[in-house]
């Protein structure tokens, strides 16, 4: 039901575009949801990882994908499906298309990249949350940074403590699912390449990763954003020397900043 709720926070409060979906590693082909679109068997072609989740998060559809479903290596790595060829870990995959020398791809394939055990997952299934019926490992909310800003302030409601989050330009399907699940905290993320060439994210699309455990402490975050008055759309304006309220009049008061009393 928390799970439920969260979704109809977000949707509500947010508004955004597409729906926040779940993500769990399977262990056994045996978690396969029954009514799960195998890519390979259903659709007759594997599917990137990135454009399963855009399955699920535009179409509605639980997909579930093992190795063979799988187009994009990173996530067969990253998930822990099988081990890193030595190829991918002495820096091919990032040299030489955008770092300077191998070594730099070495130093993110070796120290950088997220990996899951090997051995543990055979497949990951992802659904709209409001829809699934497994319990996720972690929930992925495509959102635009306005969107962000309500949910980092959620985030912190308990604790005022801002987020670490590591940033990379490749392999979000693998950042976003794999530091939340190492972490057991949220994370921010930004979708990659792939997910924007070949997945259709949005230009203004980020990705922002809530682990199961972190559910609840979200959805009470998100609830007190709202009731005081934190939700999309932001009223805007330019108006300059606008009235300071509260705590930020009195702050302003005692920096002896006088020209807040202007009327």
């Amino acid at each position: 039901m928390s799970m439920k709720e969260l979704a109809e926070q977000i949707e509500f409060q947010l508004r955004v575009a597409t729906t926040p979906i779940a993500v769990k590693l399977l262990e056994t082909e045996d978690e396969i949801p029954e009514d799960a679109v195998r890519p390979r068997k259903d659709l007759g072609h594997s599917l990137s990882t990135c454009q399963a989740f855009s399955y699920s998060r535009r179409r509605g559809l639980t997909v579930a994908q093992l190795k063979e479903d799988m187009w994009c290596p990173e996530p067969v790595i990253g998930y822990g499906l099988e081990e890193a060829p030595r190829y991918f870990l002495e820096g091919n995959n990032r040299y030489p298309s955008d770092v300077v020398d191998i070594e730099a791809g070495k130093a993110w394939a070796s120290k950088e990249f997220p990996r899951l055990p090997t051995g543990k997952y055979v497949g990951v299934v992802s659904a709209p949350l409001t829809d699934a019926v497994f319990d996720p490992d972690v929930i992925l909310v495509y959102c635009n940074p306005a969107q962000m800003t309500l949910m980092l302030l959620a985030w912190a409601y308990r604790t005022g403590l801002d987020m670490e989050t590591k940033l990379g330009g490749h392999s979000a399907c693998v950042y976003s699912v794999v530091f939340p699940m190492q972490k057991d905290e949220c994370c921010v993320s930004t979708p990659c390449g792939g997910d924007r060439w070949r997945a259709m994210a949005g230009d203004d699309e980020m990705i922002f990763s809530i682990p199961a455990g972190e559910v609840g402490r979200m959805l009470e975050g998100l609830r007190y954003m709202e009731e005081t008055g934190r939700k999309m759309p932001f009223g805007l304006s330019m108006q300059p020397e606008y009235p300071l309220e509260g705590s930020y009049l009195k702050i302003a008061r005692m920096l002896g900043m006088d020209q807040v009393d202007k009327t």
